[in-house]
């Protein structure tokens, strides 16, 4: 048994697919939710990981998601690799494993995950690790189970409950289709078992592809271990597919972003129609009013009170500022001044503090 529960870790995540349905020239990876492509949620989810170096495959508009990437994630330790036909999951597997690192000597792991779960929280990633590390397995799976599976592979168990393979729903026998327990795409597995697992699998399958699913049988086969851990919360590792998902993942995390802000001091007066993105700061004791927009990077300072109706984009707000009805972009706002109603600040405009404007105030100086 290993004895190093605290192994090296890397990730794999997967942002090479064209996302047809999405019926967009935009990179799938990129489409925006509450200000950040959705790729960068599934890179935000890894903070509680320990995780050493992030190979992300890039393939149709892989040139932008990169560029993207390396202007919002920071000092995160990034890695791309491009996967130029799409052969599916296990090739593109296979394509991740060349972005990391072979100098560790000790044994290590490997997360895989796909750059379309937006909704995936870092504990549940954590856990993920942990579940895998003890239990010593060789391969764990992130499952959930659905009253509905229609559409997902399912995990097939034989005996003593032991997890055999994942099966596609379009390669599923009558009794298969009616597992309630689904393959959500998201792995960790023990590294050195990883590469000569892909090389065994085959493309026998309905699509024609090289599936990542297939690398569970091949490992049960060969008698390692491969367990499974269930997600407390189902619908934080749904993919998103399409605009419908899209907008069902945004209003999600929107709800998420509010409620946080409203626990850390912020009153939102009615947090249904109050629009925060992901990069927006909120001092304490602000208040939102219905009606309102912080896009960008918003930085509303303490005590301040915005709305109703404001949409404020990169724009600053001083402390004890009221803001009401009210555009701004790229505009600074300075402590206690009163903007609005029917302001509209352009880029580089900036209201002194205790500055009270009137209509259509445009910057200092203009008629009020």
């Amino acid at each position: 048994m290993d004895e190093s529960p605290d192994r090296p870790l890397s990730a794999i995540v997967l942002a090479a697919g064209h996302g047809t349905r999405m019926r967009s020239e935009r990179p799938k990876p990129l489409h925006v939710l509450v200000g950040k492509p959705m790729v960068l949620w599934v890179l935000d989810a890894l903070v509680d990981c320990d995780v050493d170096r992030v190979a992300v495959v890039i393939g149709h508009g892989g040139e932008a998601v990169s560029k993207r990437l390396l202007e919002d994630a920071g000092d995160r330790p990034l890695e791309f690799v491009e996967q130029t036909v799409q052969r599916g999951t296990g090739d593109a597997t296979s394509v991740g494993l060349t972005g990391l690192s072979d100098d560790w000597d000790e044994p290590h792991d490997v997360l895989v995950l796909t750059g379309d779960t937006p909704l995936l929280r870092p504990s549940t990633l954590a856990a993920l690790v942990a579940h895998h590390r003890d239990s010593d397995a060789a391969c764990t799976v992130l499952t959930a189970r659905l009253p509905d599976p229609t559409g997902y592979g399912r995990i097939v168990r034989g005996r003593d409950d032991r997890v055999e393979r994942i099966v596609e729903q379009a390669d599923t026998t009558t009794e298969e289709a009616e597992i309630d327990e689904i393959n959500t795409g998201i792995f960790c597995f023990r590294r050195s078992l990883l590469s000569p697992a892909l090389r065994r699998i085959q493309p026998d399958n309905a699509q024609g592809e090289l599936y990542l699913t297939d690398v569970v049988a091949v490992l049960a086969e060969a008698g390692h271990r491969v367990t499974t851990l269930v997600a407390d919360d189902a619908d934080e590792t749904h993919g998103i597919n399409d605009r419908v998902q899209l907008a069902a993942a945004e209003a999600e995390l929107r709800q998420r972003i509010n409620h946080a802000w409203m626990r850390a001091g912020v009153t939102l007066v009615d947090p249904d129609q109050t629009y925060v993105d992901a990069t927006v700061e909120l001092g304490r004791d602000v208040t939102i009013y219905p009606a309102t927009m912080l896009r960008g990077a918003c930085t509303i300072g303490e005590g301040a009170d915005v709305g109703p109706g404001a949409h404020l984009t990169d724009t600053v707000v001083g402390d004890r500022a009221r803001v009401s009805q009210t555009v701004a972009e790229r505009a600074r706002i300075g402590d206690d001044a009163v903007v609005g109603p029917w302001a509209a600040l352009g880029p580089g405009d900036e209201v002194p503090a205790g500055e009270v404007t009137g209509p259509h105030y445009a910057g200092p100086g203009a008629p009020r």
